[in-house]
């Protein structure tokens, strides 16, 4: 039998880059992904290609958003109150438990003199001053009526209420909720949700943690994943009404509100239609902390987010902003994904880049055309806007002396609700521990069928030497697309027995002349010593961070695959190539030394059912629940919710792996 030294020498292909000064460079290494890179996106070639990266795309979301499983659905508890009649319409005021004690609140608009089943519209608002109280200034009422973005003054005051009131007098129950930290929604600050800052200390201990710790991040506890889930209940709130018709529901808002509508679209069946403005683009992604998760645009970006509502009707709007080019850039990618799903005449683009960021007038005349035809609205979209009277703050604020505000920015509040959120999954994990299965792909950004189906390209270093009946070697393994690389020495005893082991030590250069590697040897295996990949540090012990981040893992780890996971890409890379050649290796062992038991364990949990024979993992005390800087280098984002440690080898055990 010919030597896996004499397989690795001879017999692979020439690489095209095979000269020293030509080698592809490891992108690892490379600039750091933020919220303002290239976000192109390519349609796969078919529809069933498709379906299948869609499932795995909205996985991705769920995990990334804290909301898989997703939390159990406890009692909403609505209250609605302060019934106000108007113009064809009424005005109510709502609020409403989304988990235990944490309160959504908002308008609810009723059409009058129309009997059920009705349509129904959320109204998600997005970053306009004040949100559902914006009241727009003279002077800016003043551009947008010298525009011709807005042709009336009550609606140059306030675009959200135009929108809520035309919808109604179309004949839709229109809920218009806020955001976190804005108008009534005061539980956590708009300051903390959507402009924090700094790391806070007293909010990260091991048993009482609060958003943006490295606690809340191991359990991918986020304000994006709370309001996700807040936009959920609020399906749940208004598809609850009688005069509801359940199949007929569509989402609305425009910048950081289309954000919130296309996660949703992307996570609940139950939107039969939806109107994303002035935000979906391959450019900018969203820039608010509440629009940002740790994993959730690693490899994707909102193009493709948004075209999992596809074949259902999406309507877009592009201005002059981060979406100028989406009629060029995205907008045809969209299109194709329409036609591979059989709806090409399901998606359409209002492409008005002579305005500036905007829901303005010419956008909602847009959007309710697109209501009306794809929700069958009692009565027709308007081609003008009627007057309407503009409600004040203090005519739509849920809280009264009757219906007493909660505690505003309590820590104790916000300590709790992580807890119980966490407990919660806790409660439905051990249920169904098959979920950490699902969830590992996500955290891990590879299954084992994506690395194995490489590309693989081994280049040996023109060094190579003899050391009694061992031969040694290196080389480097170029794996992936983009290019991943990892070095690695090979040592072969000469009347080789057919199996490797992976040797991963602490300290590379120690470990050939280790007595563990030794006795590998003599026991005529083969042993591998890779140099996983590594980054230059940011600080000691931390990793490298996107620029102006804030003190938020979730503007880094968002759009970048955390160290852990990239060096576990590495060991699973030589895992598959190796076992790849022919013939094959009788059998591999992987030996790890305690500092990198966390991300070899990460990968064998991805490797196939009795591909690895033995794992010697050394003992260690390393827990990622245990750290408590959010950019220490050993973070995993969501390693603590799905077991942390422990429950990665309870599942190495699963796929036939003696763990010792």
């Amino acid at each position: 039998m010919r030597t896996f030294l004499t397989l690795l020498a001879f017999t692979l292909v020439p690489l095209p880059w095979a000269s020293a000064d030509a080698a592809p460079a490891d992108h690892r290494s490379g600039p750091l992904k933020d919220l303002n890179g290239d976000f192109s996106f390519t349609p796969p070639a078919t529809r069933g290609e498709w379906e299948a990266r869609a499932a795995v795309v909205r996985r991705q979301v769920q995990v990334s958003q804290g909301l898989f499983p997703m939390p159990s659905k406890t009692p909403l508890k609505a209250v609605i109150h302060g019934r106000r009649e108007l113009d064809g319409y009424a005005v109510e005021k709502v609020f409403f438990e989304a988990m235990p004690g944490f309160y959504v609140t908002g308008s609810l608009y009723r059409p009058l003199n129309l009997s059920g089943p009705l349509p129904a519209v959320l109204c998600p608002h997005g970053h306009w001053p004040d949100g559902r109280f914006m009241r727009a200034d003279d002077a800016e009422v003043a551009r947008q009526m010298a525009s011709g973005g807005e042709r009336d003054e009550p609606a140059a005051r306030s675009p959200l209420q135009a929108r809520c009131v035309q919808l109604a007098r179309m004949g839709c129950v229109v809920f218009h909720y806020d955001m976190i930290g804005y108008a009534d929604s005061i539980q956590f600050s708009q300051g903390l949700a959507h402009l924090f800052k700094a790391q806070r200390p007293d909010m990260n201990a091991p048993e009482a943690w609060g958003f943006f710790s490295a606690a809340a991040e191991g359990r991918l506890q986020s304000i994006m994943g709370l309001q996700t889930w807040s936009g959920i209940r609020a399906l749940d709130f208004i598809t609850s009404l009688p005069e509801v018709d359940p199949a007929r529901i569509g989402v609305t808002g425009a910048s950081g509100g289309a954000t919130q509508t296309f996660l949703l679209a992307a996570l609940d069946t139950r939107p039969a239609v939806i109107f994303p403005a002035v935000m979906v683009s391959t450019a900018m992604q969203g820039g608010c902390t509440c629009e940002n998760a740790s994993l959730l645009r690693i490899g994707t970006g909102n193009v493709e987010l948004a075209a999992l509502f596809a074949p259902r009707p999406a309507g877009y709007t592009a201005a002059d902003d981060w979406t100028k080019a989406f009629s060029t850039k995205g907008f045809p990618q969209l299109q194709q994904i329409y036609q591979l799903t059989g709806a090409p005449e399901k998606v359409s683009l209002l492409n008005r880049t002579e305005f500036p960021h905007n829901y303005n007038l010419p956008s909602r005349l847009a959007m309710y055309q697109w209501m009306e035809r794809h929700l069958k609205t009692p009565r027709p979209a308007p081609t003008v806007e009627a007057p309407f009277t503009l409600l004040s703050q203090a005519d739509l604020t849920v809280w009264d002396e009757a219906h007493p505000a909660p505690a505003a920015s309590d820590p104790a509040f916000e300590k709790r609700l992580l807890k119980e959120w966490q407990a919660d999954a806790d409660r439905q994990i051990a249920a169904r521990p098959e979920w950490i299965d699902e969830a590992l792909p996500v955290l891990l950004g590879r299954t084992w069928d994506e690395v194995a189906r490489g590309p693989f390209d081994w280049k040996l270093d023109d060094t190579r030497t003899r050391k009694g009946a061992v031969q040694r070697m290196t080389g480097t393994l170029t794996h992936g697309k983009p290019a991943e690389q990892v070095r690695c020495v090979f040592l072969y005893p000469d009347e080789w027995s057919g199996k490797v082991t992976l040797w991963l030590p602490e300290d590379s250069a120690a470990a050939e002349t280790s007595a563990g590697v030794q006795a590998a040897l003599a026991a005529r295996t083969a042993v591998a010593i890779p140099q996983l990949f590594t980054e230059t540090e940011a600080a000691p012990g931390q990793v490298r961070r996107v620029a102006k981040d804030r003190d938020f893992l979730g503007y880094t780890a968002g759009y970048n695959t955390p160290l852990p996971a990239r060096r576990a890409h590495d060991v699973l890379a030589l895992l598959a190539w190796m076992r790849q050649h022919d013939p094959k290796p009788s059998s591999f062992d992987v030996h790890a030394e305690s500092a990198l038991v966390p991300e070899t364990a990460l990968a064998l949990t991805q490797v196939p059912d009795g591909t690895v024979e033995v794992a010697q993992l050394a003992a260690t005390p390393f827990r990622f629940g245990g750290l408590r800087d959010v950019f220490d280098r050993n973070l995993l984002p969501g390693a603590v919710k799905y077991g942390d440690l422990p429950a990665l080898l309870k599942r190495i055990r699963a796929r036939q792996v003696k763990v010792e």
